[in-house]
């Protein structure tokens, strides 16, 4: 069950408390800033029982949707059916950042791989508080949560004869735009036929750059037969 929504515009410092949200297919949470068709983390899903353990204070993961029982242990690829129509994909664990120990002492590595789940949106709807939520199983590709091996995926997926500028490479893999720098060492460590697929804006190429289409694209997630999670803890 769903027991807190919240929504970041564009400009503002921090989560706002909502009952309600817009998901739209494909691009994330209408009027909030990570919304971004070629991003990966267009929502944080997160679990209550983190905050009670971790004694945090409200809206302290940043999170979009804040669950009740916990989905730290459902892998990636998992669809969510939430409410009558919306449904979203877990891609991969959203690491725990230095920020976080602005509410509390080293919290950022005490947390670890707890701090909730990024995910896209798969079918798009009206979501609200207490509305219910089926996993409806693992019928997606999984995405590491390793960064390297996701910048490795992305090119993998790109289709032949095409190059990749590192931004796009970087907003696909869903980290940091500073984490380009890496990029020339990580993919000569790949290999040649990594090195050559990816490179600077300002480089120019005989082949065509490629936008992300179809990276992606989803089939139609199992039908919604599933039991509902388990009942929020008394």
């Amino acid at each position: 069950m769903i027991v807190g929504l919240s929504i970041r515009p564009a400009g503002t410092p921090a989560p706002q408390a909502v009952d309600r949200l817009t998901l739209v297919a494909g691009e994330g949470i209408a009027g909030d800033r990570h919304c971004d068709p070629v991003s990966p983390r267009q929502l944080l899903l997160a679990s209550q029982a983190t905050y009670a353990d971790f004694a945090l204070a409200p809206h302290a993961l940043r999170e979009n949707i804040l669950f009740d029982p916990p989905i730290d242990d459902l892998p990636s690829g998992t669809v969510l059916q939430i409410g009558a129509e919306a449904q979203v994909r877990l891609m991969f664990v959203c690491e725990a950042c230095g920020q976080l120990d602005l509410h509390g002492a080293r919290l950022a590595a005490r947390i670890g791989a707890r701090r909730g789940m990024l995910a896209r949106v798969v079918h798009g709807g009206v979501i609200e508080v207490s509305d219910a939520v089926r996993a409806l199983g693992q019928s997606l590709p999984v995405w590491s949560v390793d960064w390297h091996e996701r910048v490795r995926q992305v090119i993998d997926a790109m289709p032949p004869g095409t190059v990749i500028d590192y931004a796009l490479l970087a907003r696909l893999a869903g980290i940091q735009p500073t984490y380009c720098r890496a990029f020339p060492r990580l993919l000569a460590s790949l290999g040649p036929a990594y090195a050559a697929r990816a490179m600077a804006a300002r480089i120019i190429s005989p082949l065509p750059r490629w936008d992300g289409r179809g990276l992606f694209d989803t089939v139609m997630p199992l039908p919604v037969q599933s039991p509902p999670l388990p009942a929020p803890s008394a």
